[in-house]
């Protein structure tokens, strides 16, 4: 191996870096330069984000996102910005060309944690309901506890904790129970065709109008539906103040007690079905007679 010629070529490589970085030398400062610059500028912009997203009704978690890809993407611009002075442009374009893949592949790996993801963003800048709202979806009804950039965190009202993902919601639909301070309970009944129905309506409608849970913005309604197999019925509609799901109940329970009440008061009778098995001498019933007597005739025709 020659030695002396292995030296001279490392000298000559070395001697080209050092007239290149000499060379190079107010690029680098420039670089440094517009780089701290525009590192602090994103900083300020990034602080500027977070004040002004405060003031408005976006989850924490989806401002938090925003504000963070905000300054991600400053940092990146400034990156670019700063290779470009250095006369780096083909190292500019192999990063980009390499998130491009890099971003393809996740993509195509992570598409249903990324659907969560995007629908997550999207309900945060929609806002459709607020952390304790009662809302139903995908066949569940609950408080909503947790809303995260991937799933809602629902409590249902005995107890359960449901966690549904933000691509369900986004997609499907969507009750939000408390968007309305006041909300309408129906409640169904059906009285003896005897009855005197105009009697009946003005006996209901008093009976809901004194509920002590209903709310005086509206009066109670008064429809009669149908002529039932044992009875005339009728749907009677009050309105309430909602805040949580006992109001319902306690509401319907005050109506059923109250229309009651005013029908025990007042003679007015709800039917309930009656059958009737008539029995023949053998012990069996009609029913059972006329099967039997059906079969021996059909043997007969057969014979």
């Amino acid at each position: 191996m020659d030695y002396a010629e292995l030296w001279e070529t490392l000298s000559e490589k070395l001697e080209a870096w050092v007239h290149k970085a000499v060379e190079m030398l107010p690029n680098i400062g420039m670089a440094l330069v517009v780089g701290i610059v525009l590192t602090f500028i994103a900083k300020g912009v990034r602080k500027a984000i977070a004040k002004g997203l405060k003031k408005t009704r976006m989850a924490d978690s989806a401002r938090d996102l925003l504000v963070s890809l905000v300054h991600f993407g400053m940092l990146v611009a400034t990156l670019m910005v700063t290779l470009s002075i250095l006369d780096l442009n083909g190292v500019v374009t192999s990063i980009l060309a390499g998130a491009g893949v890099v971003g393809l592949a996740l993509g195509f790996a992570f598409q249903d944690l990324a659907a969560n993801f995007i629908s997550g963003i999207g309900l945060s800048v929609r806002h459709p309901f607020e952390l304790g709202d009662i809302i139903e979806t995908n066949d569940v009804i609950g408080v909503v506890e947790v809303l995260d950039l991937r799933t809602t965190v629902l409590r249902t009202f005995d107890g359960k904790r449901i966690i549904v993902p933000n691509k369900k919601i986004f997609q499907e639909l969507l009750i939000n129970h408390t968007d309305n301070d006041h909300k309408r309970m129906d409640l169904v009944c059906g009285v003896g065709y005897g009855s005197d129905l105009e009697k009946v309506k003005a006996i209901t409608v008093e009976a809901l109008r004194n509920v002590e849970s209903r709310a005086d913005e509206h009066e109670p309604g008064f429809f009669f539906t149908e002529f039932g197999d044992s009875s005339i019925n009728f749907v009677a509609t009050i309105w309430f103040a909602y805040h949580s799901q006992k109001d319902l109940l306690q509401c319907q329970s005050d109506a059923i007690i109250a229309v009651k009440r005013a029908f025990d008061d007042n003679g007015v009778v709800i039917p309930f079905p009656i059958r009737t098995l008539d029995f023949d001498p053998d012990g069996g019933t009609k029913l059972d007679a006329m099967l039997s007597s059906k079969g021996d005739a059909d043997d007969r025709a057969q014979a």
